[in-house]
């Protein structure tokens, strides 16, 4: 049911309109001044709200602008001073319509329905919209951001660190032995164990960090405001969780653990972008080339 709140310091104006509506099958509230309303608002969203010119303390106008600015609903102006103010005017304002006094209710219900009919045309549009926007960041499979994206961030939280001088750090992950599973099982097989990563990753992550996948069977991870030590605790959390979660593909006489080789390391300053990432990559492929299932951390000069 929408919600409608008339805003009039004419009681009878207040009444009838609220009465009218309300038959009409709207949940209605009255108010006799704006600042009622804004306090109600403050709670409770609302649809519309009608609103006279006039009003002690403040107009119509001046509603409608503090309504615009600061909640998603939509205001019809409804007054009597048929001169001196225009329907431009009031759309410019903010108002999604203007209507005079005296009131014609059943050309007030087609200006509501009309209002309320943008805006759920508005409302399906925005959320198709950021719809589209989270498909064009996020990898389709695994439910993280995608390596677009990535760089994107990547280069947003270097900047914050030259602002603020906080710590950044960055992990790479990679699946241990996943072309043979793929070669073993199938890749409908291997793709459970990536959507499973995605999983791990988004659970394990504190509301800070972001994940991403980098490539195939590679994932990375950006950690804002952490040193390597403390990122440290994170890229255990991930390799435990990953190692407690078992497989058991058709053709498998038992369940397959799986595990990850990870690098991780802290940005230094001064160092481009790309150096970071291909010295967190290093830190990983020293992982992959001592046995695997490790964490290895490397400094800007390459050593541990």
């Amino acid at each position: 049911m929408s919600s409608i709140a008339i805003v009039d310091e004419d009681k009878s104006v207040r009444d009838s309109v609220a009465d009218y509506l309300t038959l009409a099958g709207f949940d209605v509230i009255a108010f006799a001044s704006a600042s009622e309303a804004l306090t109600h608002l403050e709670t409770t969203p609302l649809d519309i709200v009608i609103t006279d010119i006039p009003l002690k303390g403040t107009s119509g106008f001046e509603l409608t602008d503090t309504i615009k600015k600061n909640f998603t609903t939509d205001v019809i102006i409804l007054t009597g001073y048929s001169t001196g103010y225009s329907y431009e005017e009031a759309i410019n304002k903010g108002a999604s319509d203007f209507v005079f006094k005296p009131v014609r209710f059943e050309e007030l219900l087609l200006r509501i329905k009309r209002v309320l009919h943008e805006r759920r045309l508005t409302c399906e549009r925005n959320e198709m919209l950021n719809r589209l926007k989270r498909m064009a960041v996020t990898d389709p499979l695994t439910r993280l951001f995608n390596l677009r994206y990535f760089y994107n961030q990547l280069e947003k939280e270097i900047d914050r660190f030259n602002r603020y001088n906080r710590p950044l750090s960055l992990m790479l992950l990679d699946i241990d032995n996943f072309k043979i599973f793929n070669d073993t099982y199938g890749h409908l097989e291997g793709d459970r164990i990536l959507v499973n990563l995605g999983k791990v990753i988004r659970e394990c992550l504190r509301t800070m960090d972001s994940g991403y996948r980098f490539g195939g069977e590679e994932f990375t991870i950006i950690l804002p405001e952490t040193t390597v030590n403390e990122g440290l605790v994170v890229a255990e959390r991930i390799q435990k969780a990953m190692r407690d979660s078992s497989f058991s593909p058709v053709s498998a006489p038992e369940p397959v653990i799986t595990t990850l080789s990870i690098g991780l390391t802290e940005y230094a300053s001064g160092e481009p972008l790309k150096e970071f990432v291909r010295r967190t990559d290093r830190a990983m492929y020293l992982s992959k080339a001592r046995g695997k299932d490790l964490i290895s951390l490397l400094n800007k000069d390459n050593t541990e």
